[in-house]
């Protein structure tokens, strides 16, 4: 599959490189090709591309979107038409001073990024736990149990693609309901952080979906 990455930062460059050695095509779309992110992106693995911005979403049939909140505006909307029909997959997290949702809980950060795309089909995924988990997803001694990926999004279809993905990373893709849903995924983020980061719990945890 041909996967592009908007930002390739820690979150990006994990799951860039892991798709990429899965045996996906990677391109990181960058407007600075000798920009920090992107050459330490490539000395991780230098089997990933580099094109620019429309280039890489152009031709690319899945597009991850992992920037800081505060940039999908200059991120996205030059990229509007190169967007339109592409499945975008949210990484993002609304996060403001003091650990608070970003936009106040009035909306979630996948709503907002869906009104700058509208002809895109955006879903929420790899964003309730810390990069490091991106890098690696693998937890032993559980079974057949795997750590659970919560996703959103209102395309039936985007999302099958999105939990195909993270199947081969590892993860049990959780359907949780359309985009809308997202803002609660976005606050377990934060719940997360707080747990991992703040209380000292460390990042080595995930949550699992147990059924009967």
């Amino acid at each position: 599959m041909k996967i592009a990455f908007i930002g390739i930062g820690n979150v990006g460059a994990a799951l860039g490189d892991r798709l990429q050695k899965l045996g996906h095509d990677v391109t990181i779309a960058a407007r600075d090709p000798q920009s920090k992110s992107v050459q330490e992106a490539l000395a991780r693995n230098s089997a990933l591309k580099v094109e620019s911005p429309t280039t890489a979403v152009s031709t690319a049939e899945v597009v991850f979107l992992a920037t800081p909140f505060p940039a999908i505006n200059s991120a996205l909307t030059p990229l509007q038409s190169a967007l339109d029909g592409k499945i975008l997959v949210d990484c993002t997290n609304p996060v403001s001073a003091g650990l608070k949702h970003g936009l106040d809980s009035k909306i979630s950060g996948s709503e907002t990024i869906q009104q700058i795309v509208p002809h895109a089909y955006v879903v929420k995924a790899f964003t309730i736990y810390g990069y490091e988990n991106f890098e690696n997803s693998q937890y032993p001694g559980y079974g057949d149990l795997q750590p659970a990926m919560l996703i959103a999004g209102d395309d039936l279809t985007a999302k099958k693609t999105v939990a195909d993905l993270c199947s081969q990373l590892g993860w049990e893709a959780v359907d949780t309901g359309n985009l809308s849903m997202s803002l609660h995924l976005e606050h377990m983020t934060l719940l997360w952080i707080k747990m991992a980061r703040v209380q000292g719990l460390g990042v080595d945890f995930t949550w699992a979906m147990l059924k009967r």
